[in-house]
């Protein structure tokens, strides 16, 4: 029986481990076609977006609505050029001038959904604002039950591998048995319920959907496929297992070592459910995360776990069986231990996810250092138990006996009075009120506070962490720099139908070679062709200049290639516009040229 469980746990755990890829966690936006802010003169084809990482795509993932927000898109995503990080959609014929907002949302790597929207515009732009079309990544409400699931699943797998380990290695015997029996039933329940949950809210919390999406089976049937899906089911079997090791060992009325070789490979395998599907399986060095990300679990899950079942046995020890100081003495070697184990994962996870001092300062280094402070919070805690535990070794088992001089035999002393000479301190062990109400407060203390850690880790596993905010935040800054810089200049010849403005658009809009195209509009707003138009380019502080841009007449704009701009700064850009033979006029305006 404990080999063929060894044996379906190692081809489990190795389902998972296959399929973890390198990536970045949570994935950003880092490209798309047409641009954010750009102006176009002709409606484009369709619409491309990338990202740092390769993405999971729904029939929703790219959405595009008009000037008046009516959907344009005609057809659901698919890859661009078959790139896993990419995503396009076709637009509909005949669009019309105004701004556009595009709508996106993806599932990353580490299985989190995020979400955005940018706009850009075609002819005129309009009062369109992107904010309108910007829904949140996931439906509220699923986002608040998958929330509940997960802190309800991080909870029971504590409460489920600590007192397991807390029976088997500090108190092994029937009794302790019998005293958190209770308890780490309610955790395998916890856990197998939480886990079933999650696995039926995973597919709104993919797709968006709100909580009715729970019951649709084409979600189900995609959370299957699906690493997290699959993660979910590995450790719905081995909670099966899990079952059927407590019911063969239960008939048989031991704990060999078989058993406990079986438990311990059981373990190691929930905790990788975890680190298969979260932030571990993505970013850098995937293997050692994943094997950090599991010990952080299963060390979390021994102290946490196992200072409950030491509350529970504190409270419910049966008289024929009381709890020994030595029990609580290995229980706190032992714990002391799995500190060690959380303060080497959690700096190597803590330097992983944030890569450097700047992410201190993201939602994810904010929650970090509040778990740190609470898990300081809890070790002086754990320090006053310590101390407790300290005492009750050092009580004296027996009272000594005094041997009278000549007589060569020992009489017991006379008893010792309170105050009197020869008094004894009162025995403050395990079987004293004083020591248990001692004992029971500070390891009350831990575990109301290991309460909060478990929160604010369920908080830290569903946050982007900060290495990756700051690589959106550095995208952000470098899509925000002016890679089309677009400038309206009115013009007025004085002719009755000789003004109008003229749209330049300079892409990059930085020092180098420029593509330039210019766009004549009319008084009326529409577009006008004109004979001739000029443009140049003087930086007068410099003394560069001026610059002919060298506009061709292409049917319907000017444009050229062969604008090269030496120097960032203020330019002065002049336009020459001539509407017939006699009327023409010349008008200036500054852009900046960035580096």
């Amino acid at each position: 029986m404990g080999k063929a469980l060894l044996v379906v746990v190692v081809l489990l755990a190795g389902a998972l481990l296959a399929g973890a890829a390198p990536a970045s966690a949570h994935a950003v936006l880092t490209g798309s076609d047409p641009r954010e802010g750009t102006v176009l003169k002709t409606a484009p084809e369709h619409v491309t977006v990338s990202f740092s990482e390769s993405v999971a795509l729904t029939e929703d993932s790219v959405r595009v609505l008009d000037p008046d927000s009516r959907p344009v898109t005609a057809g659901d995503p698919v890859r661009a050029d078959g790139r896993a990080d990419t995503a396009r959609v076709p637009l509909t014929d005949g669009l019309q001038q105004g701004t556009y907002t595009v709508s996106w949302r993806v599932l990353s790597e580490d299985s989190h959904a995020v979400s955005g929207a940018f706009t850009f515009s075609v002819g005129t732009p309009s009062q369109t604002r992107a904010a309108s079309a910007a829904e949140p990544a996931v439906a509220p409400s699923v986002d608040v039950m998958y929330g509940i699931g997960r802190y309800v699943a991080y909870g029971g797998l504590a409460l489920l591998i600590g007192t397991a380990v807390f029976v088997l290695v500090c108190r092994p015997g029937a009794g302790a048995t019998r005293a958190v029996r209770g308890p780490f039933l309610a955790s395998w329940w916890a856990l197998t319920l939480a886990t079933t949950a999650l696995l039926l809210m995973r597919g709104p919390y993919a797709s968006g959907d709100g909580p009715a999406g729970v019951l649709d089976p084409r979600l189900l049937r995609d959370t299957v496929d699906s690493r997290p899906g699959i993660a979910l089911l590995v450790r719905l079997a081995l909670l099966l297992l899990v079952a059927m090791l407590l019911r063969h060992d239960r008939s048989e009325q031991r704990h060999d070592r078989r058993t406990v070789t079986v438990g311990i490979a059981l373990a190691l395998a929930l905790a990788t459910t975890w680190a298969a599907a979260e932030h571990a399986s993505t970013g850098i060095q995937v293997p050692a995360a994943m094997t950090s990300a599991a010990l952080h679990l299963l060390a979390m899950s021994v102290w946490l776990g196992g200072l409950t079942a030491l509350l529970v046995t504190l409270y419910r020890a049966p008289a024929d069986d009381p709890l020994r100081p030595t029990v609580v003495g290995r229980f706190s070697r032992l714990a002391l231990g799995a500190v060690g184990v959380l303060a080497a994962t959690g700096v190597y996870q803590s330097w992983r996810g944030l890569g450097s001092w700047d992410a201190f300062t993201t939602p994810y280094g904010r929650v970090l250092a509040l778990k740190t402070g609470t898990v300081i919070l809890m070790l002086t805690a754990a320090s006053y138990s310590r101390s407790w535990t300290e005492r009750l070794l050092r009580v004296p088992p027996v009272q000594p006996v005094l041997v009278t001089a000549g007589s060569g035999q020992g009489t017991p002393p006379d008893p010792p009075t309170k105050d009197g000479p020869g008094a004894v301190p009162e025995a403050t062990g395990i079987g004293s009120e004083g020591g248990r109400r001692g004992l029971r407060r500070s390891v009350l203390a831990e575990a109301v506070i290991g309460v909060a850690v478990l929160a604010l880790t369920t908080v830290l596993t569903g946050s982007q962490p900060g290495r990756a905010t700051v690589e959106a935040a550095r995208a952000s800054t470098v899509s925000g720099q002016p890679d089309v810089n677009l400038t309206v200049v009115p013009f007025d010849t004085g002719a009755p139908a000789g003004s109008g403005r003229v749209q330049i658009t300079l892409e990059p809009g930085r020092v180098g070679r420029n593509v330039v195209e210019a766009v004549v509009f009319g008084a009326d707003g529409g577009l006008i062709a004109i004979p001739e138009l000029r443009l140049t380019f003087t930086q007068t502080d410099k003394r560069v200049g001026p610059l002919d841009a060298g506009l061709v007449d292409q049917s319907g704009y000017w444009g050229s290639d062969t604008l090269d701009l030496p120097l960032a700064g203020t330019w002065t850009m002049r336009a020459t516009v001539r509407v017939s033979d006699i009327d023409q006029v010349t008008v200036s305006k500054t852009v900046e040229i960035a580096s």
